[in-house]
């Protein structure tokens, strides 16, 4: 609608400042004529907006005006009070920020929105946290990959690699922190390529006086999805069939679903029959959590893990579970 438009080019103007007309259209997804035709319909409603033309143009207010227009809609005023990021402020040091902007809104919501709002906070809530997490909370401090990447310096990492006996020392040049599923990572190039790593495997960071060297035209956004695609797409060594019981089958689905090639079928029976993909023959030991629930078909050599893992667990608890009998225990022991 035309009116939301036009709250969106003054509230852009306000933050903004300058801002070419050609970058206003693109936001807007409107034409740079249309553009022009709001500025205009701005200024007759008594706005004091101006163009400038020439290679430093674009659309401006004049210097000290403000309002406290706020345009919210119902459902946009909703949307500010789900809190679907609490740990994610938390852990970057913002929740009392949060709070009090969350304070200075509802302060300028028009009065009618006031009460949905307040419903929201109370009736909506999103967790970002997985269930059962196995790791600790990040270990390293957040505050000092925040002070690199918004200083746009170069950072040096302690980091230690999964199964690695110590850390590792590299200086990278960040882009930014992304929080996914509760956990934080690090968007960085390590000499020129891109990486990801895990904040709560940094020991130690240190932000460098040096200037941070990104790739030029590369962004956070397009960097995460790249290193999204990589580690969702690594390949599979081997393609497991295998059958799991009927009422083990949704406990497993949560636990190993990201690994099914196919959305598993209706159980015909007793049991379900399901295709997987590791990317490790070794990998399939985990399966070794559900006992008897799940049965290796195939390959051999899946199957052959699974035995030698099991093997290895008898050998280590053999002695305990052996049971003493009634001749030795019992009341006649000893005669």
């Amino acid at each position: 609608m035309k009116a939301d438009r036009l709250l969106s080019i003054l509230l852009l103007l306000q933050t903004r400042g300058r801002v070419t007309a050609a970058e206003l259209a693109e936001r807007l997804e409107v034409s740079v004529r249309t553009v022009y035709r709001d500025v205009e319909a701005l200024s007759a409603a008594g706005v004091p907006v101006y163009t400038e033309r020439g290679r430093h143009g674009g659309v401006a207010l004049l210097p000290g005006y403000r309002t406290d227009v706020t345009g919210l809609t119902g459902d946009e005023a909703r949307a500010l009070f789900v809190l679907a990021a609490e740990g994610a402020h938390r852990a970057l040091g913002l929740d009392g920020a949060l709070g009090s902007a969350l304070r200075k809104v509802m302060a300028a919501l028009p009065a009618p929105h006031r009460p949905a709002a307040e419903r929201t906070s109370e009736r909506v809530l999103v967790d970002p946290a997985r269930w059962m997490r196995t790791g600790p909370d990040t270990a390293v401090d957040l505050g000092e990959l925040q002070r690199a990447v918004f200083a746009d310096r170069r950072l040096r990492l302690a980091y230690r690699h999964s199964g690695a006996a110590g850390p590792a020392e590299y200086t990278v040049d960040p882009y930014g922190l992304v929080s996914k599923a509760g956990v934080w990572y690090l968007v960085a190039d390590l000499a020129g390529e891109p990486r990801l790593f895990r904040a709560d495997r940094a020991s130690a960071a240190e932000t460098l006086e040096e200037p941070v060297r990104r790739r030029p035209g590369a962004s956070l956004g397009e960097v995460w999805a790249g290193l999204r695609e990589r580690v969702e797409r690594l390949p599979v060594e081997v393609t497991v069939r295998l059958r799991v019981r009927r009422e083990r089958l949704d406990m497993f689905v949560r636990i190993h679903g990201a690994l099914l090639v196919a959305p598993p079928p209706a159980p015909a029976g007793e049991w379900a029959e399901l295709v997987m993909g590791f990317r490790a023959v070794r990998a399939v030991r985990a399966l070794l959590a559900f006992g008897a629930d799940v049965e290796v078909h195939s390959p051999p050599e899946a199957r052959r893990e699974l035995a030698a893992a099991a093997a290895e667990a008898v050998r280590l608890y053999a002695r305990d579970a052996a049971v003493p009998g009634p001749e030795a225990d019992g009341p006649d022991a000893g005669r």
